[in-house]
């Protein structure tokens, strides 16, 4: 749709013909909503029995309490669970797959059963809560996550997956009655981190109880739908590609707005025009033509004129071109919380206002009924009143780094249509009910957790799906800008591409195992690991890679053929050749280790003061060491007060540049050992934080050592000519028959390839014996360090084993260890608070050199003894052949929340501690949250007689459980 289309339906009245919106055929009405006059009498008759058995069942009932009529894949998937069935329902974002969710709860109140709805996120259970509390009354439904407990001996109860999951792991009596359990979002168990969830509980629920799976469209529905069929029982499988709400793709090129595809002779084709752009773009003027001969000056001016309308037009001018056209109320999607921020402050400078009086009036009245509970003083802390400003104009940023209530009052302001623009991150496209009637993405690049990488596909059907409104937008709009260097026919490919497959992420913990084997025993333990969706997608790839594996061996019977000779055994001589390869390889790499050795000697002999030449990398050049950053050695007046290095790594130095950058530099950057140039005292002053403090250091280090020049290193002798294993291989290899054959090289290639073919049969079938029960294998090796350490033994739980089982969290085994060796014993709540913060906090990066260092006295005794307790238990995991990289394991504790939270707990304001943390409120809020979730768990779990543990954590809790963290996210 062009700027003139647009201009001609304006989406609130209509929509314009044309050939791009993504979205099939409007689906067929109801059956029985026939024409009765177009029937047969017997087909009458069956159409009259049908209608009457309809109005008796409770589908009718529930459709009648819906204003507007059900879509057909809502149809059978409520027919499929009145009559008994599991379903499994994958339909595309604000498709109303909720329905049935809701029918479930509906069902189960008019059985006499209970309903409890699983989502992933807490906002999303609050949501879900408030939607069925206004349909079925607030008596008859619950809520409970992390944060909240509201009615929960409901017959219909909201949840985390995660408290579900602690649920029947407890055996608890709330099980009792359930008849239904909903699963929203059931694609998370793709999800890394937490996914393993979905999988326990899908495992490990009663028989009689039915399962709702509603995910987002997938392209291995079927395959999931097959497992949920082998685990559950009897499941329907019901998929919708159809979008309620057609969706038009654009780009915003400076102020034209382009159509991404157009109709071409019945097909879907890549717009011209921003091909042509594109060509533009990466072409250079030039004076002549294609044939050599000067180019009119009418054409080059016309060039001219279209190079200057081609550019990424500003955030304000995207919002303003957005309302002009009648495409408000925006999500952009921003992958970066800061630039959510700059986003609205560029908005507001720019003076741009999408709210009227009336409309600033009841944004006001809102916001201030919403925050009446927190104190003035944090909100100030908290930049209340520019955020506020934003409001009033229609504009907010949405991301994890702000105070939960604040989001909520966005999302609330948003879904009325008081909020028109929102600069957010892509958790927003993450279950929240916010849909609009366009989504923009800057760009279609964004920082994974270690490099910037191309959106995919399923993230691109995920952040779009957010455009277009239910019953309120004819069509959505999906908003890409143009930027330097885009391709079109790869924008295209995203936007058609329908691929999200669901992979498990499930892998069996230390507290899962404990779980188990006191239900189960170790056997039925392990054949109820053999059930899960990971196996059973690890199970159907070895039946391809068998067929690969013959594949190959017909393959190396052709290049056996292809390499024989007629002097020799060419195999032989081809062995020869590579074990020569080899052992060169093998020399060059131990030269290449002994250099990188050297260079780790010489890191670890800095001081700081020490004026080095950092010799390779982005930071090459004159530099001074703050930080020797030895691992395990003290921290040599750091600042970094927590674990940052995995056991094994070289020195890291923080180190203050020439161009008066502090950064912590690795091994890559020292290829050759570094020696002082000279030496320079740090003013006790210094502060790394400050760019004056660190604009004069960096004067001063010019001043005193920009003389100096870098030794150059001298080249050392190759040990591959003094080694007799390579004389003694080149003399066999000269020796043998083969080497005189005029087709040698010819018979080498072919010898080569049969090789390369040999290897890479050889891995195949080694990932088929990996994949072949690699769940229980797991199990097995958990289980084994389990039994080490005395939390099992066989099939029974120690003491120790029931102490673990209550404690859930990616570092369960350490929390168990603590509390086994008295770690914490003494401690008061403050301390005990900063203890169990390294438990559970992650620095954002790893480079981040600047938390504020942990407490000291008690506080720093204990983090020490937990590291080497981590220490220990990594050995041991070592030991046992339990991987990290495979999410399973212990990841080392990081103690870079441990002085906000201790300073929280002991009752310190919200400004100080958020301005040592240099960290936002959102955050600060969540790992508080997270902080009291573990406390509340190592109160439960710790030993009662004698103890001061759970006494200390339980007034942790309440020490915590104040101010902005205290605010609940349930009115």
């Amino acid at each position: 749709m062009t700027d003139d289309h647009l201009r001609a339906a304006n989406p609130q009245t209509g929509s314009a013909a044309g050939p791009q919106p993504d979205f099939s055929e409007a689906p067929p009405d109801d059956p029985a909503e026939e024409a009765v006059e177009d029937l047969s009498p017997a087909r009458r008759y069956a159409l009259a029995r049908r209608r009457a058995a309809e109005l008796a069942t409770e589908l009718h009932a529930f459709r009648e309490g819906y204003d507007f009529p059900l879509d057909p894949f809502q149809l059978d998937a409520c027919r499929a669970l009145e009559a008994g069935k599991g379903v499994l329902v994958a339909a595309p974002t604000g498709s109303g797959k909720t329905v049935v969710g809701e029918f479930a709860a509906h069902l189960a109140l008019a059985r006499g059963r209970k309903c409890f709805y699983t989502t992933p996120i807490k906002a999303l259970s609050n949501q879900k809560y408030a939607d069925l509390a206004a349909r079925h009354g607030a008596e008859r439904v619950g809520l409970l996550t992390g944060d909240n407990s509201v009615n929960p001996d409901a017959p219909v109860v909201v949840m985390t997956t995660e408290v579900l999951r602690n649920m029947l792991y407890a055996n608890s009596r709330a099980l009792d009655g359930l008849g239904y359990v909903v699963m929203d979002e059931v694609h998370y168990l793709s999800d890394r981190f937490r996914g393993a969830v979905w999988e326990e509980v899908i495992i490990h629920l009663p028989e009689s109880v039915t399962l709702v799976s509603l995910s987002a469209t997938v392209s291995n529905a079927e395959e999931f739908g097959d497992w949920l069929d082998t685990v559950r029982g009897d499941t329907e499988v019901i998929v919708s590609e159809h979008r309620p709400v057609p969706l038009w793709q654009h780009v915003l090129a400076g102020r034209r707005l382009y159509d991404l595809f157009e109709e071409r002779g019945g097909r879907r084709e890549v717009n011209p025009d921003l091909e042509r752009m594109a060509r533009m773009e990466h072409s250079r003027p030039f004076a002549r033509d294609g044939r050599g001969r000067p180019r009119r000056e009418a054409d080059r001016e016309r060039e001219r004129r279209q190079r200057a309308r081609v550019w990424t037009p500003s955030r304000p001018e995207v919002i303003d071109r957005l309302d002009a056209d009648g495409l408000l109320p925006a999500i952009t999607f921003i992958f970066s919380r800061a630039g959510c921020e700059a986003a609205v402050r560029q908005c507001l400078l720019s003076g741009l206002r999408l709210n009227d009086a009336a409309e600033r009036t009841r944004v006001r009245e809102i916001v201030e009924r919403r925050i009446a509970a927190i104190p003035d003083e944090d909100l100030h802390v908290l930049g209340y009143f520019e955020w506020l400003e934003g409001l009033e104009r229609g504009i907010a940023a949405h991301h994890a780094g702000m105070l939960p209530t604040f989001k909520e009052i966005v999302e609330e302001l948003f879904v009325a249509g008081l909020v028109k623009a929102v600069f957010a991150t892509e958790t927003l496209a993450l279950g929240i009910n916010m849909p609009a009637r366009s989504v923009v993405l800057e760009k279609l690049v964004k920082w994974n957790g270690e490099q910037h990488a191309d959106i995919t596909p399923g993230e691109y059907t995920q952040l779009t799906g957010r455009a277009g409104r239910r019953g309120i937008d004819v069509e959505g709009h999906a908003v890409v800008l143009w930027q330097r260097g885009m391709n079109p026919a790869a924008l295209a490919g995203l936007a058609g591409t329908r691929t999200y497959p669901l992979r498990s992420s499930f892998r069996p913990s230390y507290n899962m195992a404990v779980n188990l084997v006191a239900q189960f025993g170790r056997e039925r333990s392990r054949e109820l690991l053999e059930a899960s969706f990971a196996q059973f997608q690890a199970d159907r790839s070895v039946v391809a890679l068998a067929r690969r594996v013959q594949r190959n061996e017909e393959g190396l019977e052709g290049y056996h053929e292809a390499m024989t000779c007629h002097l020799g055994d060419f195999g032989e001589y081809s062995d020869l050749r590579r074990r020569l390869k080899e052992r060169e390889n093998e020399l060059a790499r131990r030269g290449a280790g002994l250099r990188r050795a050297a260079a780790a000697d010489a890191l670890e002999k800095l001081r700081p003061g020490d004026v080095i030449h950092v010799p390779a990398g982005k930071f090459a050049g004159l530099a001074l060491v703050l930080d020797p950053g030895v691992p395990g050695g003290g921290r040599n007046g750091s600042r970094e007060g927590r674990w940052t290095r995995e056991p094994g790594q070289g020195p890291r130095p923080l180190v203050l540049t020439a161009q008066r950058q502090v950064k912590r530099l690795n091994e890559a950057d020292f290829p050759v050992p570094v020696e002082p140039l000279d030496r320079m005292r740090i003013p006790k002053s210094f502060n790394s934080r400050s760019p004056q403090s660190r604009r004069d250091l960096a004067s001063a280090l010019r001043t005193r050592a920009g003389h100096h020049e870098p030794a150059r290193q001298r080249r050392r002798r190759s040990e591959a000519a003094d080694d007799p294993v390579i004389t003694e291989l080149r003399a066999a290899i000269r020796a043998h028959p083969c080497h005189g054959c005029d087709d040698r090289e010819n018979h080498a290639r072919w010898a080569e390839r049969h090789q390369r073919l040999t290897r890479e049969t050889g891995q195949l079938r080694g990932r088929i014996e990996g994949r072949t029960n690699t769940i229980a294998r797991t199990f097995d090796r958990v289980h084994a360090l389990l039994t080490e350490l005395d939390y099992l033994r066989g099939d029974e739980v120690t003491i120790h084993g029931r102490r673990l089982s209550r404690l859930h969290g990616e570092l369960d085994l350490l929390a168990g260890e603590c509390l086994r060796e008295g770690v914490w014993e003494g401690l008061e709540p403050a301390e005990l608070a900063a203890c169990v913060s390294a438990l559970v906090y992650e620095a954002r990066t790893a480079d981040d050199v600047l938390a504020p260092e942990p407490p000291g006295g008690r506080v720093k005794h204990a983090l020490d003894e937990m590291g080497i307790i981590w220490s220990r238990l990594d050995d041991l995991e070592e030991r046992h052949r339990i991987a990290q990289t495979a999410g399973v394991g212990q990841r080392q504790p990081d103690s870079g929340f441990a002085r906000p939270v201790y300073r929280w707990a002991r009752g310190d304001g919200l400004d100080p501690v958020l301005r040592e943390a240099d960290m936002p409120a959102g955050d600060f809020v969540r790992w508080c949250k997270q902080v009291i979730d573990v406390l509340g768990q190592i109160a439960a779990a710790a030993p009662g007689e004698n103890s001061t543990v759970p006494r200390a954590a339980r007034r942790a809790v309440d020490s915590l459980l104040r101010g902005v963290v205290a605010y609940s996210s349930v009115g």
